[in-house]
This record gives structure tokens, sequence and C-alpha cells, in this order.
């Protein structure tokens, strides 16, 4: 584990060392979550899908959903019954 101490600006903004950034391959403009408990901050890289394996995954769901029955004119229905669930 690679500890650093770092300053918050006037502005709220915090730079990564540079030696982090390398470890981590993480380049101008890449995104980062954070995450907070109580006085904690956890920033964790932000791996967003690519286009083709995002078309990848829409077509598992579509191919799934056809293997369990579900018709397009049913997800409005799901949606409602699974915001329910969460309430």
């Amino acid at each position: 584990m690679n500890a650093q101490v770092l300053t918050v600006s006037s502005k709220g903004q915090i730079s990564l060392p540079v030696n982090i950034r390398k470890d981590l391959s993480i380049e101008t403009g890449d995104k980062l979550v954070a995450y907070t408990s109580g006085d904690l901050i956890m920033l964790k890289v932000l791996n967003l899908p690519s286009i083709k394996e995002f078309e990848k995954s829409i077509v598992q769901a579509e191919d799934w959903a056809k293997s369990v029955g579900y018709k397009e004119e049913d997800l409005n229905d799901i949606i409602k019954s699974f915001r329910k669930n969460k309430a």
C-alpha cells in the first residue's frame, strides 16, 4: 500500500503524486470515483467500458431477456416492480 500526504487547494482540489498515477496508470482525463465514510475518503479509478464492450453487454442482456420470456413491452412493469421492492 502506498500512502502520501496531499494538500487541498483553496478551490478544494488535490493533486495525485506522479508515482501514484504511474502505479495505477492514471492519465489526463481519466475518471475517478470518490467514496466517503465518516472521515475516510477512498478514490477508485473508474474504468468505463469501450463501445464494443458495452454493445456486447447489451446483446447478452437481450439474449437473457429472450431466454426468460421477457418482451420489450414488459420493461415498464419490470421497472415499476423493482422500484416498489426498493422503496
